[in-house]
């Protein structure tokens, strides 16, 4: 259903229609970015990525097999080749997807990806918590909810708590059995 493909900049200005408000912006990259998303942000965010026992991210497009169509956006970063450890982050999928099932499969697929391929022993993610769609998905794809981290995101208006989830390499071989 999904095959994960290295972002590059041909794929950013679909991004960036994609990530089209400040809210949004926050709600995919915390502080990271400021609004509006720009190339010169999103060269340095793929610079030295997806290079395997280098790298410590890896960026991916998810792409639909079937329509060859991008449908979501996902990348694995604060990777620790000596911890065998990486982090989830910044997990969007397209407006025109929203709903349709994509984000359990490209989830997964980064999963098979960290653990399998790159030999990860821990993968974790945060998600802010009024975000309960995408909880689903993570506790679905088999993420373990390991406690919340209370307010801090400060948005300019209100506190963000984040929880904090991962998987661990037993638990994707006992899922994948």
């Amino acid at each position: 259903m999904i095959r994960l493909e290295p972002f590059t900049e041909d794929d950013f200005k679909l991004l960036q229609s994609w990530i089209n408000n400040e809210t949004l912006l926050t709600n995919w990259a915390g502080n990271l970015f400021t609004f509006p998303l720009t190339e010169r942000s999103l060269r340095w965010y793929i610079n030295e990525t997806n290079v395997a026992g280098d790298s410590d991210a890896f960026v991916y497009k998810a792409v639909h097999i079937e329509s060859s169509e991008t449908v979501g956006h996902i990348s694995l970063g604060g990777l620790s080749w000596k911890k065998r450890s990486a982090r989830i982050s910044r997990v969007v999928i397209s407006p025109d997807h929203v709903g349709k099932g994509y984000c359990k499969p490209m989830l997964k697929a980064a999963l098979k990806i960290g653990v399998e391929e790159l030999n990860l022993h821990r993968i974790g993610l945060g998600v802010y918590t009024h975000n309960q769609s995408a909880i689903r998905c993570y506790e679905g794809a088999g993420l373990i909810s390991e406690g919340v981290q209370r307010d801090v995101l400060w948005t300019g208006t209100e506190f963000w708590s984040m929880q904090e989830m991962a998987i661990l390499e037993d638990d994707w071989a006992k899922l994948n059995a």
